[in-house]
C-alpha cells in the first residue's frame, strides 16, 4: 500500500489522476472501475485534462461503476447511471456502450448481480479501480460488517451513508435504502486500486484503513492486502495517521522512475 499525502484537494486530484493514467498507459482498451461521490471529482477533472491534451486516450476503454441505487429510475439526476454519464463518460470521452452500471431496476436481483460479475470477467477484469472512502470506512457501498470476500450483491445502506448522501436529494426520505454494489472480493480482483479521500471527516476511516487491523468493521482495511493499492489523501484526512511523517518521507524519496506523472 502506497500512501501519498497532498497539501490540497487539487493536488490529490492531480496525483491520483497521474496514477490512473499510469495504469492505463500502453493498454489499447483499459478497463477502469469508476466511483461516484465528491471525492473522485478532482481525479476525473485531471483525467479529462489529459484526454483534452491528447496525452491519454480512453475512447476504447471499458468502465464499470461500483454501485447503483435500487429502485431509482435511470433518468433521475442522482441515479448513478446519470451521475457517471455527466462526471465520467462525457468528460473523459468514453464510448457510452462500453460504460456499465449495475441494474438497480432489475426484477431478478441475484441474476443481475451475477451478470455484472460476468461482464467484468468478459472484459478481461478491471485494470485500475477508482475508489472513494466513506466516513464509516465503506468502499463501494460495502458497509461495515460486509464480507471481505463478497461479490456484487444487494446491500442495505447504513443510516450514516444515507445521511451523508442526503445532500444530493431534497430530503432524507428520498435517499434510497438499498443499492447494488460490487463486493470487496470484486474490488480486490482489480490489478491496481487508486483511492482518494479528503477532509477531516474522513480522518478516522483513513487511519483505520491504513494503520488499523484488517476488519470488516472498516471495510477499506481490506486494501492492506492489495499488491498495488495507492491511497491519495489530503492533510486533513491524514491528520490521525500515526506514521504520516514516515509516509511523506517514503514518497519524497521514491526513485523518479517510480513516480506517476
Amino acid at each position: 500500500m502506497e500512501v501519498v499525502i497532498c497539501a490540497t484537494a487539487d493536488e490529490v486530484g492531480r496525483v491520483a489522476g497521474a496514477n490512473v493514467a499510469r495504469e492505463c498507459a500502453g493498454l489499447a482498451a483499459p478497463v477502469i472501475g469508476v466511483a461516484t461521490g465528491s471525492s473522485p471529482l478532482g481525479l476525473y477533472a485531471d483525467l479529462a485534462d489529459r484526454v483534452a491534451a491528447g496525452s491519454l486516450d480512453l475512447s476504447a476503454a471499458h468502465a464499470f461503476a461500483l454501485d447503483e441505487y435500487v429502485g431509482l429510475s435511470y433518468d433521475h439526476p442522482e441515479s448513478y447511471h446519470a451521475v457517471i454519464d455527466r462526471t465520467v463518460t462525457r468528460p473523459l470521452g468514453l464510448d457510452p456502450d462500453r460504460v456499465h452500471v449495475p441494474d438497480g431496476l432489475a426484477e431478478d436481483v441475484p441474476a443481475a448481480c451475477a451478470a455484472y460479475e460476468q461482464a467484468i470477467r468478459d472484459a478481461g477484469g478491471v485494470d485500475v479501480q477508482i475508489l472513494g472512502l466513506g466516513s464509516n470506512g465503506h468502499i463501494g457501498f460495502n458497509e461495515p460488517s460486509s464480507s471481505l470476500r463478497s461479490r456484487t450483491r444487494i446491500k442495505t445502506l447504513a443510516p450514516a451513508t444515507r445521511e451523508a448522501n442526503q445532500r444530493f436529494f431534497d430530503s432524507l426520505d428520498e435517499v434510497p435504502t438499498h443499492c447494488l454494489t460490487q463486493g470487496l472480493g470484486t474490488i480486490m480482483d482489480a490489478r491496481a486500486v487508486v483511492l482518494v479521500a479528503q477532509g477531516e471527516g474522513k480522518a478516522d476511516a483513513v487511519a483505520a484503513t491504513i494503520e488499523g487491523a484488517l476488519s470488516s468493521r472498516w471495510p477499506g482495511s481490506i486494501l492492506q492486502l492489495h499488491p498495488a493499492a495507492y491511497l491519495v489523501i489530503d492533510e486533513a484526512a491524514a491528520s490521525k495517521l500515526e506514521l504520516r511523517d514516515y509516509y511523506r518521507y517514503v514518497y519524497d524519496h521514491k526513485p523518479d522512475w517510480q513516480r506517476a506523472r
